[in-house]
């Protein structure tokens, strides 16, 4: 194994990695001062895991392959103060989570301290708070609930992540023709363009999870990709060219020409999806843990 020196660094909002629906009803219904109080007085009952839980627990547990230092790290970044956010710290040592440092914003959106951190990936309920981090050129998502009894764990110790293409892994530069102009306009675009596609917010993050991929032989890999995309032949081909020309490895490319994407990725068994489509985003949550990127044409 080669290592690169490098980190790879998540930030999380208190809300993607824990289950705090109970006490944000209390801040929705009663205000401020009750959600304080209720979170003080319940701040030795430990918190059960949220809709990215197993995501970090899995992403932590990449260290654990490296001798001499850390390779990943996640950091906590919460709208909570201090205070309130005991409960949190106290979760995360109750489930033996390795999350030393931490933003308690009091209120404020934490989106300010993501580029302070040197994050890759910020996941958080609000969008509202994603939205800033993705305008900071920081990779994020907002992480979609599920009902407890489709929630469940992947079948493997790797991490496998998803990835739409277009608005996500590259620019929308490509989807604005297909959205104005339709999709013939589209495919003739794609296949006259000389040019590699533009990258998207998410790019970055796929470099540095590349990078850990890159320190291991290929069948010892703890992280394995996909790309999940809409597009088809002979839309495919720029992709392809695109990838080889940044030097990114995508473990695996499935270009369903306008499939449904939710049976696809549970078979994949996708420890998490990143779509920029909210419907895609809604038709695979049940299934898969799911992370909408409000980013380019459609989100406008």
């Amino acid at each position: 194994m080669t290592t690169n020196k490098s980190k790879l660094i998540i930030g999380i909002s208190s809300r993607a990695l824990f289950d705090l629906d109970e006490s944000h009803k209390i801040y929705e219904k009663e205000g401020l001062k009750s959600y304080q109080e209720y979170q003080i007085e319940n701040e030795d009952n430990i918190l059960n895991p949220g809709e990215a839980f197993s995501l970090v627990k899995k992403i932590l547990n990449i260290n654990d392959l490296y001798k001499s230092s850390d390779r990943v790290e996640v950091i906590l970044l919460s709208r909570n103060t201090s205070d309130t956010g005991l409960r949190i710290r106290n979760s995360i040592e109750a489930h033996n989570l390795n999350i030393s440092r931490a933003a308690f914003c009091g209120g404020e959106s934490p989106h300010r301290y993501v580029k302070d951190f040197g994050v890759h990936l910020f996941l958080s309920s609000s969008i509202q708070d994603v939205k800033l981090a993705i305008q900071s050129n920081v990779a994020a998502a907002t992480i979609v609930s599920r009902s407890l009894k489709n929630k469940k764990d992947t079948n493997s110790d790797i991490l496998k992540i998803a990835f739409d293409g277009d608005a996500v892994i590259f620019s929308d530069e490509s989807e604005k023709v297909f959205h104005e102009k339709g999709l013939e306009a589209f495919i003739e675009n794609e296949v006259k363009s000389l040019s590699v596609l533009k990258e998207g917010p998410f790019k970055s993050f796929l470099v540095e999870l590349n990078k850990i991929q890159n320190d291991f032989e290929i069948n010892e890999c703890p992280i394995r990709t996909a790309l999940v995309t809409a597009r088809s032949a002979p839309s495919d081909k720029r992709v392809i060219k695109t990838l080889r020309k940044w030097g990114v490895r995508i473990d695996e490319s499935l270009f369903l020409g306008g499939m449904e994407k939710s049976k696809f990725l549970e078979s994949f068994d996708a420890d998490i999806f990143f779509d920029d489509q909210k419907k895609h985003i809604m038709s695979a949550k049940d299934t898969t843990a799911s992370a909408h990127v409000p980013y380019g044409v459609k989100n406008n």
